[in-house]
């Protein structure tokens, strides 16, 4: 097997993974890893969920697929129970965070239309990263992320992360439409903001009669805790995306939308080809049924992980800039670029990302028990022990 025929798009790891159980993933010569990053937030049940895994077969020995030109009954039940869930009023089903991101923004340029704003404009963070199509990658921040794509989509501000008095001040424009924010900024370095940030710009968007609009994809299902972030912080949102552990590992996203933003969209007005799909219906279906029985723990294993890792980089002192965590979403920021952790983690059987550079990203499944938690601080402790140890030879 070689990758002389797939357009190198990712820098890969050298390994291959054949078989995953839980938090585990085992590769090809049989050696098992503890999977800290869960596909980047995707397996937040773990991987092949036996409940999951049923849902799968039996679904796919039924109907795999059907256009939405038809209605289907999963994805009636799946918009039921997310809208009672959240709040919400309406869903639409895609494939993917980008896409739901890309609906959310469409949605914000119909509000707008709908007010006679001619040139509508989406308020955007510092550090934000809100997908790779070429609309999501114009609201988000990374440079190296946009770099030779320009010219990028029109009809965004960016202001500073957890910064009301910087949208405040903008609410004199008459162009803006609509706030797009991760209630915790992942891909940017695991930010969480102010208690009062959230309430905040709820309450800035009442003022100046402007979309709420969340990006749950990552700190959504289970992940901060709450069912979504914004659960625990007492707003709603006009429109709310998700995608990533809403399938445990297969393709689903939903964009919702309530009060305003509701019947913004109509026939014709937006589509897609397999989303929400049978298949994707029934297992998010599933995955909802699973996670109130994990949901529970998620914050006790998340406070078991941030002490664990705090006592045991405490030698570290200031090399250790900040550990910032909220469930099982954590962020361990260093002194300096720190990529190489990645393969020091990975060869104490640890899978781990950087992101930002110097931020040790963990997202690992919510299904974790205590002693694996107590596994993932002994290795990754390590790993970083030997970053340090390596940089002062």
């Amino acid at each position: 097997m070689n990758e002389t025929y797939l357009i190198p798009t990712y820098a890969r790891q050298p390994v291959t993974f054949d078989r995953g159980e839980g938090v585990w993933l085992y590769d090809t010569d049989h050696n098992a890893y503890l999977d800290a990053i869960s596909g980047i937030g995707v397996c937040n049940l773990g991987h092949c969920h036996p409940a999951v895994t049923a849902t799968l077969a039996r679904q796919a020995e039924t109907l795999v697929h059907t256009s939405n030109l038809y209605r289907i009954d999963t994805q009636e039940k799946l918009s039921q129970r997310l809208c009672a869930l959240t709040g919400m009023d309406k869903v639409f089903f895609c494939n993917s965070g980008a896409e739901a991101n890309e609906a959310a923004l469409k949605l914000a340029r119909l509000y707008g239309h709908s007010k006679q704003v001619a040139c509508p404009t989406v308020v955007v963070l510092d550090n934000a990263f809100h997908g790779r199509t070429l609309f999501t990658l114009s609201a988000t921040a990374n440079p190296k992320a946009r770099e030779g794509f320009d010219p990028m989509v029109s009809g965004f501000i960016r202001v500073p992360w957890n910064d009301l008095d910087a949208i405040r001040a903008l609410g004199d424009n008459p162009d803006i439409v609509a706030v797009l924010v991760e209630p915790i900024q992942g891909e940017g370095g695991v930010h969480v903001p102010a208690a009062d940030y959230l309430p905040g710009l709820r309450q800035l968007c009442d003022q100046f009669g402007w979309l709420l609009m969340l990006d749950e994809v990552q700190t959504g299902n289970g992940r901060t805790g709450d069912y979504f972030f914004y659960l625990g912080a007492d707003v709603r949102p006009d429109v709310l995306t998700t995608a990533k552990g809403l399938g445990n590992g297969f393709p689903i996203g939903a964009c919702l939308v309530s009060g305003t933003a509701t019947d913004l969209m109509g026939p014709g007005s937006h589509g897609t080809t397999y989303g929400g799909n049978p298949l994707g219906c029934a297992v998010a279906l599933t995955v909802l049924d699973e996670m109130t029985k994990v949901l529970p723990a998620v914050n006790d294993r998340g406070a078991r992980l941030v002490a664990g890792l705090g006592a045991a980089l405490a030698d570290l002192g200031e090399r250790v800039v900040n550990l910032r965590a909220k469930g099982l979403m954590v962020g361990i920021e260093l002194d300096r670029d720190c990529g190489a952790i990645v393969q020091l983690a990975r060869e104490r059987g640890l899978l781990v990302n950087v992101t930002a550079g110097r931020v040790v990203r963990l997202l690992p499944p919510l299904v974790i028990s205590e002693q694996e938690v107590d596994t993932l601080v002994a290795r990754l402790s390590a790993a970083i022990h030997a970053f340090y140890q390596q940089e002062a030879a």
